[in-house]
């Protein structure tokens, strides 16, 4: 997929963003809990349309159930519906958590994969879930585009579509391969707290005067 080439100035723009949100949130890292690569693909499917806190306090137990991936196809479907029940899109969730963990058996030696391709031969994940897990489970860097990502890079004028595609591949060449990873915490971050969907707190924003959406809102 072709993009438009960018100009050293918005490079540069992005990296002084950056440089700044670094500083206001400087810990920021993912906010579900799990301690495998398979946990954080559950968690992952599970997060679509939820909260994080949410799913953290529904993982908390199913981890506790479900201790190895072969354990989410020994019950029943309905079963672990029941358990994610709150997440919302329950059916669809638990479909997808066993399909993909079957293919991961039997065609993966029981093994997450560790590459983006096939991640995406896996139900339920799509690029933004393998990119989470391919950067906090292997080590191998990627901009998650969820929607605090796509909403911001459209308000600060880096982008002009909600395509989440295209999206990642201008802040792949906007923003340096090291720091993929923190871009999207700490966008994810300012996005909750400052640049929120609805009434974006413009005012208290630290890149205000470098962001058009601002400016002109702040004019009015």
């Amino acid at each position: 997929m072709k993009v438009s080439k960018l100009s050293k100035d918005e490079k540069a723009r992005m990296l002084k963003i950056i440089g700044i949100l670094e500083k206001h949130y400087p810990n920021v890292t993912i906010q579900l809990n799990f301690h495998t690569p398979h946990q954080l693909l559950v968690a992952t499917i599970l997060s679509s349309q939820c909260t994080d806190e949410r799913v953290n306090k529904v993982t908390a137990q199913l981890f506790k159930k479900y201790k190895f991936p072969e354990d989410y196809l020994k019950v029943p479907q309905e079963e672990l519906e029941n358990d994610i029940y709150s997440t919302g899109y329950y059916k669809a969730k638990a479909k997808h958590i066993r399909e993909a963990t079957k293919i991961i058996i039997e065609k993966f030696n029981g093994n997450v994969p560790d590459n983006m391709d096939d991640l995406l031969t896996l139900p339920g994940v799509g690029r933004k879930t393998a990119n989470v897990i391919l950067g906090h489970c292997f080590n191998v860097p990627g901009i998650v585009v969820d929607t605090h990502v796509l909403r911001l890079s459209n308000r600060l004028g880096f982008v002009t579509t909600k395509n989440a595609v295209k999206v990642e591949i201008i802040l792949n060449n906007l923003v340096p391969k090291e720091k993929w990873v923190k871009f999207t915490h700490i966008l994810i971050s300012h996005g909750r707290k400052i640049c929120t969907a609805r009434n974006p707190k413009c005012q208290l924003c630290p890149i205000a005067e470098l962001c058009p959406s601002a400016i002109q809102l702040i004019q009015k």
